[in-house]
């Protein structure tokens, strides 16, 4: 029997304990990780954020709180090719430079403690933070306020000039959601980098995080091609092709698993 992950027991608690599961999510590629000393260690942040607070309503401390993180050095890692330690959580909180995502599931660990209401909002490529409520966005990297306008500009730099803004890139991103951006941000940077074992976990729990889909099967199915491991490759694509809904993606994968039985075949006979 496989051993229940300890993110998923923070995930099901209640509130669910997002930045506990996080790190859990980090001891799967850093093992010797204790994430009760990391807990312990983001007390004293808690502290000297809030030391720094102005005296405002709740509502009103959600700006400020991301710009006193920007204050004690939290910034949005700008390395080239970015690399693994930005989505980490113990390296985030560790070397204060970390991908959107990142540093908002520290905004929002802090914003629970501090009774600063503060939501989490899905938007493509960049996730963003918003007060219940409001009539704007805020940008976990800066605290910079975003309304209409920039959203529309942010879109179009991440996705392209023809970019369309729509009702689905506002939507609230809930405790699953950002857990599932994570790891495919790990699983993306795992591969990027060249650790497939890495990214093979981090495949994995996308699977167990998100509804079966054929895009989640073909991305693992990739992974184990570049570990070659043909029989894992093949139950996978197998997987995707049962769940792919698009007529001309359904051949490609008939072809791809054709000729996975052929090389197959032909490897056994010589």
């Amino acid at each position: 029997m496989a051993t229940r992950p300890a993110w998923l027991t923070c995930l099901e608690s209640n509130p669910p304990a997002l930045l506990e599961a996080a790190l859990w999510i980090a001891v799967e590629h850093h093992p010797q990780l204790q994430p009760a000393e990391v807990l312990r260690e983001f007390a004293n942040l808690r502290q000297q954020v809030s030391a720094g607070l102005p005296n405002l309503s709740a509502p009103d401390l959600a700006q400020p709180l991301l710009r006193r993180l920007g204050e004690l050095e939290f910034h949005e890692d700008d390395d080239l090719p970015l690399r693994p330690q930005a989505a980490l959580l113990n390296l985030v909180l560790q070397r204060r430079r970390g991908q959107p995502l990142s540093l908002a599931l520290i905004a929002l660990e802090l914003a629970q403690r501090l009774d600063i209401p503060l939501q989490a909002v899905n938007f493509p490529g960049h996730l963003l933070l918003r007060v219940p409520g409001a009539d704007h966005l805020l940008d976990p990297c800066n605290g910079r306020r975003l309304y209409t306008r920039d959203c529309r500009e942010l879109l179009q730099r991440i996705a392209g000039p023809s970019a369309e803004l729509q009702a689905r890139h506002f939507s609230i991103c809930d405790a699953p959601g950002l857990l599932l951006r994570l790891s495919r941000n790990l699983c993306n940077l795992h591969s990027a980098a060249g650790d497939h074992m890495a990214a093979l976990k981090d495949a994995e729990r996308i699977l167990l995080l998100a509804p079966p889909n054929s895009a989640d099967h073909l991305l693992r199915a990739a992974i184990y091609h570049e570990l070659d491991c043909p029989q894992a490759e093949r139950f996978d694509l197998e997987r995707a092709l049962l769940l792919c809904e698009d007529e001309s993606e359904r051949v490609r994968l008939i072809q791809r698993l054709d000729l996975a039985g052929r090389v197959k075949h032909s490897t056994a006979l010589h």
